[in-house]
């Protein structure tokens, strides 16, 4: 393993993933609160302080474990669930899908931004580590949207889902049936990350955010 490299790798990406996940999980709460839910804002899930979101295990101990493991050339973790109460939503089947599809969005709006910093780092010289992070910035936030439009739970997409078939049929759907979703959904997610990793495919984050029905 390269130490070198490695070292290399994390400080290019380290911010680009941080802004990822905190960005993302603030949208969630943020529109939470725009359509009636008050759950994120009051436990201060709604801020762009990165601390708000880590999780000790999905964000900081994962990630550095897969670094070291595939010599940093993958990068998996998770960030703290941001809790939404459901039924205080003003509409929750319609509301749902948008508290959903905030958090993509989010990484979608950063992925542009990043894309506008490359553009400006590559019209300036000796700029190549900002280049780096750019070019890393836009693979984080598409990666991450992508994945996260996949519409299994406990994934964005898989919310997105739930909350078009709940306004399809025109009721709830039952925790048990979200659990069971969920744990397969995870298991999903977990099976094609092996699979990547032990075929080098590529770079994965993943998240999700907590529903409380």
């Amino acid at each position: 393993m390269d130490v070198n490299l490695l070292v290399q790798t994390v400080a290019i990406y380290a911010l680009p993933v941080l802004f990822a996940i905190t960005l993302h999980e603030a949208a969630h709460g943020y529109v939470a609160r725009y359509f009636g839910d008050m759950t994120a804002h009051a436990q201060g899930r709604i801020s762009l302080n990165p601390v708000r979101h880590v999780d000790i295990v999905g964000t900081l101990v994962v990630p550095l474990a897969i670094l070291l493991l595939s010599g940093g050339k993958f990068l998996f973790g998770w960030a703290k669930p941001v809790p939404v109460n459901y039924s205080a939503l003003r509409k929750p089947r319609r509301h749902m899908a948008w508290v959903a599809a905030a958090g993509p969005g989010a990484n979608l709006l950063m992925a542009l931004a990043w894309a506008l910093l490359l553009k400006i780092s590559l019209a300036l010289p000796g700029n190549a580590f900002f280049e780096a992070m750019a070019r890393a910035g836009i693979l984080v936030n598409l990666v991450f949207m992508f994945l996260n439009l996949l519409p299994i739970l406990p994934l964005d997409g898989g919310h997105i889902l739930f909350a078009l078939i709940e306004k399809a049929k025109g009721s709830a759907l039952s925790r048990t049936t979200y659990e069971r979703a969920s744990f397969i959904g995870f298991a999903l997610v977990m099976v094609v990350f092996v699979f990547a990793l032990q075929n080098d495919i590529g770079r994965i984050t993943g998240e999700g955010f907590q529903l409380d029905r």
